[in-house]
């Protein structure tokens, strides 16, 4: 599919309910309204596509921006394309997913993951840490370096009161990747979780809560599931 059709399928897909729930979660305009799984068919039909996500993301349409991260081609997407993803995402269901899933599904998940959580910019530094979140959820343990993640987690438990906003939220979500993606860091990553207590965070008037850390990951390790590994980020 060209972009143009690309385009027109996602315009006609939008509607009203669905574009005021993103706006109420931050979209920016321009945007058309498009539930996910209604993307899903598109996706099927071109499944990865290195140069239409490029154009489609380019496009600045928060839902052409989402599904760019849909059918984008981790193994030929550069560092230099992430860095202008995340500098152009402008709401964080784009920068703290899509940008997030792809740099971590990419040859630069890591890298990128601890160069961007130390910006000064909010948006910037929140897909950082959703960015080693996925790394962490996707990568077998032998690919992580574990006593780093360790020391990470230190580091989350004396920041994360202080940060800004979407850095907390995703500062806890970190706490809760390595508790569940990682055995050997589930003890530590409960008492980390301990330490930080309640996580208030501002989610713009929506119904969404953000989770206790040690009670999530004590839900993953009662259903066995602590350690196993996504196929992918993106989802």
């Amino acid at each position: 599919m060209t972009y143009k059709e690309v385009m027109r399928e996602l315009e006609k897909l939008g509607n009203a309910q669905t574009k005021k729930t993103w706006a109420n979660h931050g979209a920016q305009e321009p945007f058309f309204g498009v539930k996910i799984g209604d993307m899903k068919p598109i996706q099927k039909k071109i499944k990865k596509d290195y140069e239409l996500s490029i154009q489609l993301y380019n496009s600045g349409n928060a839902d052409a921006m989402y599904f760019a991260g849909l059918i984008a081609d981790e193994k030929k997407i550069t560092k230099e394309d992430l860095q202008h993803w995340v500098e152009k995402a402008n709401w964080s269901m784009i920068s703290e997913y899509t940008v997030a899933w792809i740099a971590a599904e990419s040859f630069y998940g890591w890298m990128l993951g601890m160069e961007w959580v130390d910006s000064p910019d909010p948006k910037i530094a929140s897909s950082g840490w959703a960015t080693l979140s996925s790394v962490v959820a996707i990568k077998p343990d032998a690919e992580l370096n574990i006593q780093l993640l360790d020391k990470i987690l230190n580091r989350v438990a004396k920041e994360i009161h202080k940060a800004p906003n979407r850095v907390c939220y995703t500062m806890n979500g970190f706490v809760i990747a390595c508790g569940s993606y990682i055995s050997s860091l589930t003890d530590k990553a409960i008492a980390t979780a301990e330490k930080i207590g309640s996580v208030t965070v501002d989610v713009g008037g929506t119904a969404c809560k953000v989770p206790f850390a040690k009670d999530y990951i004590n839900k993953v390790k009662a259903a066995g599931k602590i350690g196993r590994k996504k196929k992918e980020a993106r989802c």
